[in-house]
């Protein structure tokens, strides 16, 4: 399923980025109240190239797993 940054992350005035529910990227798993700005990798994905992006995302449970991005 498609779904747009936005719907999954906060973008914040200091430029961090926060997950708005659970999110695994790679092994990573990680949610609301944890914010990492630009260059931090996950899995060697740096969100903060993304921001504004689409990404393909897949449900489990409670947690939204980033399985690629739309460019």
């Amino acid at each position: 399923m498609k779904k747009g940054f936005y719907e999954i992350f906060d973008h914040h005035p200091d430029g961090s980025i926060e997950p708005k529910q659970l999110v695994r990227i790679g092994g990573i798993q990680f949610g609301p109240g944890v914010r990492f700005g630009k260059g931090i990798s996950f899995s060697g994905m740096d969100l903060s190239k993304y921001i504004g992006k689409d990404f393909e995302v897949e449900e489990d449970g409670s947690v939204l797993k980033l399985v690629g991005v739309y460019e």
